[in-house]
C-alpha cells in the first residue's frame, strides 16, 4: 500500500484529492488530507473508504513530522513560504515531495541532500507554473529535434471567468488565492526583446500591457510576468533574443487595475490607522489633495480619467466611493482591497471559470524557413467547486504522484517538470481530461 499525504484543503485542492482517491480505489492507496480546518479536510474526503481528513497545524514541528513520517509521498498545497519546513522534514524522514508552487532558492539548496537520499522533490507541478513548463518544453524539444533554431518564445496564461458567467464590469472573479491576485506583479518585470533586456517596474506594469489574439476567443490583455529571464537556461534557450512570459486578462482590466496601483490600494507595507472607523469614501479622500468637487470627480482628475469613463465605472462598482464603514481595524490598503474584492468577485454556485494558455514560438527550420507555431489550450470549469483552476492545478500533482508510485520517475533531487520522462506521460493523461493544445504553424 502507498500512503499519500495531501497537506492543505483550500480552493485549488479539490481535483487533486478526487484524482488521488480514485487512484486509491484501483491501486490500494490510502489518502490523508490534513488541514488546520479538519472539517474542510473531511469534506474533501467525503466519506471515501480509502481516505480520511484530519487536523494539522503545519507550524507545529512534532505534529508535522509525526504525520509525514506515516506516509510515503507528501503533496504540499500550502502557501509557498511553508513548503520549506515540510521539505526539510521530508529529507530527514526520507519521503518524496510534490508541490505546485514556484521553487525558491532555499528549496533548490536542498537538491543535493534530496539526491543523496534518492528522493524526488518536484516543484512547479501545477498549472502556471506546471502545465506551462511541460507544454512549452514539448514544443521546444520537437522543434530542436527537427533541426529548428528558436528565435522567440512567448507564453501566456490566465485564470479568467468564462463568457457565460461574465456578469460584472471588471470581467473577472476569484478562481485562486485572492491575496496573490491583489499582490500580483509587484517587483520589476524582466524579459528580452530583439536581443535587449527590458524592464517594467510595478508602477507601470498594468499600463504597459499588449494585446494577444487567442484563436476562437478574440483579444486579451497581457502584462509581463516578473520571471521571464529565469527560464532561458531551464528551457534550453539561453541565447534566444526574445523571451516573454505574461498573464492574460479580459479587455479593460489592466487600465482599471493600474488605477488601483496608482492610488496606492495594492500596498501591503503599512496599516491604515483606525481603518475600522473610516468609510470607503473617507479612505479615498485621504489619498487626494484638497480641491473642489466630489471625491469621485477629484479621483477622476487625479487619474486623468473622465468621471464617467470605464475605469471610473469599475472603481465605483467596487464601492470605493460609498459611505460604508470598512470595519477592518488597522488593515493595510492591500488587505482592505482584498476584503472588498472577496465579496465583489466571488464565484456564484453555477459560475464557470476559464483557463487560457497559449505559447507562441518563432523559429528557423532546417531549410532556413522562418515559421511561427501557436499552441493554445482553453478549458472551462463546471461550477464554483469544480473549477478549471482546481483541475489544472490538481491533476498534474495527482498524475505525477501516481508516476512516482509506479517507479516511472528516475530523476531525483529538486526539479521542475521540464524533462521528457515527466511531461510526456503527464500531458498524455491530461488529454483524457480535456486538456488539449491546438497547434497552428504559419510562415513569417
Amino acid at each position: 500500500m502507498k500512503n499519500i499525504l495531501i497537506i492543505g484543503a483550500g480552493r485549488s485542492t479539490t481535483a487533486c484529492i478526487k484524482y488521488c482517491l480514485k487512484q486509491a480505489e484501483k491501486k490500494g492507496w490510502f489518502v490523508t488530507v490534513a488541514d488546520s480546518n479538519p472539517k474542510l479536510a473531511e469534506s474533501k474526503i467525503d466519506g471515501h473508504p480509502n481516505g480520511r481528513g484530519t487536523w494539522l497545524d503545519v507550524t507545529k514541528p512534532n505534529d508535522r513530522r509525526e504525520i509525514i513520517g506515516r506516509h510515503d509521498i507528501v503533496v504540499s498545497l500550502l502557501p509557498a513560504h511553508l513548503h520549506l519546513m515540510v521539505a526539510q522534514d521530508c529529507i530527514k524522514l526520507k519521503k518524496h515531495l510534490v508541490t505546485a508552487s514556484y521553487v525558491s532558492h532555499e528549496m533548490y539548496r536542498l537538491g543535493d541532500e534530496a539526491r543523496d537520499a534518492s528522493l524526488i522533490f518536484m516543484g512547479e507541478m501545477g498549472l502556471d507554473p506546471g502545465i506551462d513548463h511541460m507544454s512549452a518544453m514539448k514544443l521546444l524539444d520537437e522543434i530542436k529535434e527537427e533541426g529548428g533554431t528558436i528565435t522567440a518564445f512567448r507564453s501566456y496564461a490566465g485564470g479568467l471567468i468564462a463568457p457565460e458567467s461574465d456578469d460584472n464590469p471588471w470581467h473577472y472573479k476569484f478562481t485562486w488565492n485572492p491575496r496573490n491576485v491583489v499582490l500580483a506583479g509587484q517587483g520589476t518585470a524582466q524579459y528580452m526583446e530583439d536581443g535587449g533586456y527590458k524592464y517594467i517596474p510595478y508602477s507601470r506594469l498594468f499600463d504597459e500591457y499588449h494585446l494577444v489574439d487567442v484563436p476562437e476567443m478574440g483579444e486579451y490583455e497581457a502584462y509581463a510576468n516578473r520571471d521571464s529571464l529565469l527560464y532561458r537556461d531551464i528551457y534550453g534557450v539561453a541565447g534566444i533574443p526574445n523571451i516573454l512570459r505574461a498573464t492574460l486578462r479580459h479587455r479593460g482590466f489592466c487600465d482599471a487595475w493600474h488605477a488601483l496601483v496608482k492610488i496606492g490600494l495594492t500596498d501591503g507595507s503599512y496599516p491604515i490607522l483606525d481603518a475600522d472607523k473610516l468609510t470607503y469614501h473617507e479612505w479615498m479622500n485621504a489619498y487626494l489633495p484638497k480641491g473642489p468637487g466630489s471625491v469621485k470627480d477629484r479621483m477622476a482628475k487625479f487619474l486623468g480619467e473622465d468621471p464617467e469613463s470605464e475605469v471610473m465605472t469599475k472603481l465605483e462598482w467596487l464601492g470605493l466611493f460609498r459611505k460604508k464603514k470598512i470595519n477592518l481595524p488597522n488593515a493595510t490598503p492591500a488587505l482592505i482591497l482584498e476584503h472588498l474584492l472577496l465579496d465583489k468577485w466571488k464565484l456564484s454556485a453555477d459560475d464557470k471559470d476559464m483557463i487560457i494558455m497559449q505559447h507562441e514560438i518563432e523559429f528557423t527550420d532546417k531549410d532556413k524557413v522562418n515559421k511561427k507555431v501557436t499552441s493554445s489550450m482553453i478549458l472551462k470549469g463546471e461550477d464554483q467547486d469544480n473549477t478549471a483552476m482546481s483541475k489544472l492545478v490538481g491533476l498534474p500533482l495527482g498524475i505525477f504522484t501516481k508516476l512516482i508510485t509506479e517507479n516511472r520517475i528516475h530523476t531525483t533531487g529538486v526539479n521542475i517538470p521540464v524533462m521528457k520522462e515527466v511531461y510526456e506521460p503527464v500531458l498524455e493523461e491530461l488529454e483524457e481530461y480535456g486538456v488539449i493544445f491546438k497547434e497552428k504553424t504559419e510562415l513569417i
